[in-house]
């Protein structure tokens, strides 16, 4: 009875031996087809190219792909920026592919403050350029700190610092080209209003100071009565400035004409009549 049984035990030990090194076996030969060992596939360039475009080709080789976005101002939308893994490297078939595209529709960004702490006209463009943003024109205008940004400008008009504007815009900007060299007459604003006379000495790259003298009622509409330094000398001579010098305003409602004729001309009482000459 003993010897029967060891002889059962055995046999079966053996069935199941031999069963078991042929899952074994069968194991390992299968696992080659199951995860397609051997068989890598190299990832193809598609930065630079459509998203569908790149999307069709990776799906073909039979990629799995997954999209992400940011925003690029020079590049047109949904153009592919980024992809992981890079072009070339060897894969698996079914690997999942991750690629960045361009946004559509650019972000908003807040505009960064570049004209009102001095700042130089590199500082200025790498800070833009941080922000997404795109340099415009740059315009030059006379002012004692050489490539300094006096004025930030969008669409034509001043733009405060922190004001939201799609990436990729535009912005202009004033530098200042130092102070002028070449001195000219001191332009004549005395009779303007207030709002003309700035505007002309802005125009030849002037700063004025306006001081109020007696009650003014409307400032755009006072009249200049007088200016330092004045057109002429008290020797009629005309008085010579350059870009950059600061003109001193003064400013009333209603002057008198003599007032203006009199500044006009250095202080000196002009007469219409020579006495010189004789009747």
């Amino acid at each position: 009875m003993n010897k029967n049984w060891k002889k059962s035990f055995w046999f079966h030990l053996l069935i199941v031996l031999a069963l078991s090194s042929i899952l074994y076996m069968s194991f390992f030969v299968s696992l080659r087809y199951i995860t397609h060992h051997g068989e890598e596939l190299k990832i193809p360039q598609v930065i630079g190219k459509d998203m569908h475009t790149a999307i069709s080709i990776l799906q073909a080789m039979t990629f799995d792909v997954l999209v992400d976005s940011t925003y690029e101002p020079k590049l047109k939308p949904f153009t592919v920026l980024r992809q992981m893994p890079d072009s070339g490297s060897a894969v698996k078939k079914g690997r999942v592919v991750f690629i960045t595209v361009n946004k559509a529709i650019p972000p908003q960004t807040p505009m960064p403050d570049l004209a009102g702490s001095g700042m130089s006209f590199r500082s200025a463009e790498m800070m833009l350029r941080n922000t997404k943003l795109l340099l415009g024109d740059t315009l030059h205008k006379p002012f004692i700190a050489k490539d300094a940004v006096m004025q930030q400008l969008y669409k034509g008009k001043d733009i405060k610092a922190g004001e939201l504007i799609p990436m990729g815009s535009k912005i202009d900007l004033v530098i200042g080209d130092g102070l002028g060299i070449t001195q000219f007459n001191v332009p004549d604003v005395i009779g303007m209003s207030t709002m003309e006379g700035s505007a002309l000495l802005s125009g030849n790259g002037l700063i004025y100071a306006v001081v109020s003298d007696g009650v003014i009622t409307d400032t755009t509409t006072a009249i200049i009565y007088d200016q330092s330094p004045r057109p002429k000398n008290e020797l009629g001579a005309p008085n010579r400035i350059k870009a950059g010098d600061i003109i001193d305003l003064r400013i009333k409602q209603n002057p008198t004409p003599e007032e203006l004729e009199s500044n006009r001309n250095g202080g000196r009482n002009v007469n219409t009549t020579d006495s010189t000459k004789q009747p």
